[in-house]
């Protein structure tokens, strides 16, 4: 009969953390993405390159803006609610935060969907310089860890 409880409990147990993990947006679902360029659009002389990133066909995928500057090349992400640059210079690749010219989103919005800590870890994320298509795969397999568990939902 003991044994029986304990199976119980456990079983109840598995099922609770599974239903929050859920609910919070565990990351096992950020394995595939979808990269397009985005061709028919005038961007101006500052802009070299854009494309839309997307985790699901459901919701709204993230924009990707290649910009040259005297350092190397920034990749940086908008969505509706935040933004993130990725550097390419000669210290490597890795995060930044957006310069204040380019920010579309409040910092302090942008702030609380991102995690600090983890954006301090992604400061260098390869110390080699990176062509578009290696940036772009390593912005895709790197920014749903920028995301705060709270925030999943805004990339799938």
């Amino acid at each position: 009969m003991k044994k029986l409880n304990l199976l119980s409990a456990i079983a109840i147990c598995l099922l609770v953390v599974s239903v929050s993990a859920n609910a919070t947006g565990l990351r096992t679902e950020f394995k595939e993405y979808e990269i397009s360029p985005v061709d028919d659009l005038y961007v101006g002389k500052k802009v070299d390159a854009i494309w839309t990133l997307s985790y699901s066909e459901k919701e709204v995928p993230v924009t990707v803006v290649k910009r040259n500057t005297l350092e190397g090349v920034e990749y940086v992400v908008h969505s509706r609610f935040f933004e993130v640059s990725y550097a390419s210079t000669v210290n490597g690749f890795g995060t930044r935060e957006v310069r204040k010219s380019w920010r579309n989103v409040p910092k302090k919005i942008s702030k609380a969907v991102i995690s600090q800590e983890e954006m301090k870890r992604q400061q260098i994320i390869t110390p080699n310089k990176v062509d578009d298509e290696k940036a772009l795969g390593l912005i895709a397999s790197y920014l749903p860890d920028l995301i705060n568990d709270g925030y999943t939902h805004l990339l799938n």
